[in-house]
């Protein structure tokens, strides 16, 4: 299998990752929009503290959750399109995926294999093609 067909994979990798973090931060943003309804009926004027404290709390956790998924997603396009700050990025998060145990740590050991190897930086040094 060629150089390019694995960043290819790295790539899809990369957009699933992050665009299962991006619906897991829908899901939440979802299910957090449903909960305070739920407090109001069942504890009415007490709730009414929690509820507030509630949606900060998941505004935060949503934010998050945000910021860790849309790199990847950023990360996914630019290696599909082989563009040469994608491969730099790449590192970076690949990097911070070895904590992500154990699916990320697989990840990001191969991203370090396919990324470090000599055909694929020649791969990325190509100059960009533009349609005219």
């Amino acid at each position: 299998m060629s150089m390019a067909s694995h960043v290819r994979i790295l790539a899809w990798f990369n957009i699933v990752i992050g665009a299962l973090g991006v619906l897991a931060a829908c899901i939440t943003f979802a299910g957090a929009s449903i909960l305070p309804v739920i407090l109001a009926v069942a504890a009415q004027e007490a709730a009414d503290i929690p509820i507030a404290i509630l949606q900060v709390v998941v505004t935060v956790v949503v934010g998050v959750i945000l910021v860790l998924s849309l790199p990847s997603l950023i990360l996914g396009f630019g290696l599909y399109n082989l563009r040469p700050w994608a491969r730099i990025l790449g590192f970076v998060i690949s990097g911070l995926n070895l904590l992500h145990f154990p699916l990320g740590t697989a990840i990001s050991l191969y991203a370090f294999w396919v990324l470090l190897k000599p055909e694929t930086e020649q791969l990325f040094q190509r100059p960009a093609v533009t349609p005219t």
